[in-house]
């Protein structure tokens, strides 16, 4: 019976689904696990099987799957009223999701504009600073600068930041120019020095890029301390000061992308607190609803809020909106994940927890065909190489990271690969013994792959 039933779900999908960041033909000759349910920080496919969670459905998952305090929170809104509107209207969902969220990010930002996901807050952000500028009358400054390798989301504004030349060269006709700086890569560094001796070179280089175009930037755009979806490329230590303190400098506004980084992926509950930042604009969205609904925000401060007022006839107006705005379901989760994070004191028991998956993959620190192990808090990408001595990659047909996953999910978990990197970021909630499973699952299946090709 369960085969028949995953057999007939598998050929709807074939027949109807497109499925994001995947190349179809070949998806149309394998047989996928499809999910069917959650248990804690696992999830269970059609056919019974058990899998750790070891991504977090995609970096969003906090607290696990199916928990009674976010499903009550969301029951009682459906009992209230599903969605409203918060053009020309409040709601109370929203409003106290704001407050939630403003009590917790860094002093200062004080001003919340929701959405429904990472790429709409970013979009949002980078729409918000622009208008900010040309409100205060200063029109030169309409430039944005941006990292290689980061990644914003999927719109062309998003995309025009972005920095991943595998995903957006394609469409490089229909973005916006930006100035892009060098990535802080030290395993692999684009400019051919090694850290620290360096002495961040990488950061005089964006320094460079301000002083180049003068009066003319912005915003600088960054994803705080990891770059995550390039392969979870972790900056140097002090990076993310330095480039608060040329945007001083410049008189630039700095915008830190924190959608995958935030709600204490890094073990901290936002990555910008690890070196005493405060952004004029973040963006949040993930781990926000503790990954049970869509929901995004952008925040700022009041400096940036205050360009915007006025009276009607000025048309100050941020004219920007979506139909989902704050919807109540969402907010409604939002606060409900806020709030365990206090209730369950999760920040506290973070220390103990990266410990544990540290342990668990030190053995890989040493593998002939592991180049480097890369984990702040609990985001860690492992990169495969062909060579450990020389660095030499994987050719990418031989798809390494993508035959780990396969090889994970033989063992019981759900790992991503990023070309050569295979990345884990399993919920917070997962315990210690958990995380060394995950781990040695990992390690595992590595070397299964690592034996064969």
């Amino acid at each position: 019976m369960e085969r028949a039933r995953h057999d007939r779900l598998v050929e709807a999908d074939h027949r109807h689904l497109w499925h994001p960041f995947t190349q179809m033909q070949e998806w149309l000759a394998e047989d996928p696990v499809v999910i069917d349910s959650g248990d804690g920080v696992f999830l269970v496919d059609t056919l019974g099987r058990r899998y750790l969670d070891g991504v977090s459905s995609l970096w969003c998952n906090v607290h696990g799957h199916r928990v009674p305090e976010i499903d009550e929170a969301i029951v009682a809104q459906l009992g209230k009223i599903a969605h409203t509107t918060l053009l020309g209207l409040a709601s109370t969902a929203s409003i106290e999701c704001a407050e939630e969220l403003v009590r917790i990010v860094p002093a200062g930002l004080t001003r919340v504009f929701f959405s429904d996901a990472g790429a709409t807050a970013a979009e949002i952000a980078l729409k918000m600073a622009y208008q900010h500028f040309q409100l205060r009358g200063d029109a030169e400054r309409k430039e944005f600068v941006a990292i290689r390798g980061g990644y914003h989301g999927d719109t062309i504004g998003s995309v025009s930041v972005g920095g991943i030349d595998l995903f957006h060269r394609i469409f490089k006709p229909l973005l916006f120019p930006v100035r892009h700086a060098p990535q802080p890569y030290c395993y692999r560094c684009p400019l051919g020095k090694t850290w620290p001796d360096c002495r961040m070179a990488c950061a005089d280089e964006v320094e460079r890029v301000f002083e180049a175009h003068a009066g003319k930037v912005a915003a600088l755009v960054i994803e705080p301390l990891v770059q995550g979806a390039d392969g979870m490329i972790v900056q140097p230590p002090g990076y993310l000061r330095r480039m608060r303190e040329i945007c001083d400098r410049h008189g630039a506004l700095l915008v830190c992308d924190e959608v995958a980084t935030g709600f204490g992926r890094t073990g901290t509950m936002f990555a910008v607190e690890q070196e005493g930042v405060r952004p004029d604009i973040l963006t949040v969205a993930k781990g926000l609803t503790g990954g049970y609904l869509p929901l995004a925000a952008t925040l700022t401060t009041e400096a940036v809020f205050e360009s915007f007022l006025g009276p009607f006839e000025s048309r100050r107006t941020f004219f920007h909106g979506h139909t989902f705005t704050g919807n109540p379901l969402a907010c409604a989760a939002a606060t409900a994940s806020m709030r365990l994070f206090r209730d369950r004191r999760i920040l506290a028991g973070l220390p103990a927890k990266e410990e544990a998956l540290s342990r668990a993959l030190a053995p890989l620190g040493a593998h002939p065909h592991v180049g480097e192990v890369r984990r702040r808090g609990l985001m860690v990408g492992i990169e495969l190489v062909r060579d450990r001595a020389t660095g030499e990659e994987y050719a990418f047909e031989l798809r390494a990271g993508h035959q780990v996953a396969l090889e994970a999910r033989a063992r019981g978990a759900i790992l991503r690969p990023l070309g050569n990197v295979v990345v884990l970021m399993p919920p917070l909630a997962m315990t210690e013994p958990q995380l060394a499973e995950l781990g040695r699952i990992t390690r595992e299946s590595i070397e299964a792959v690592a034996a064969r090709i």
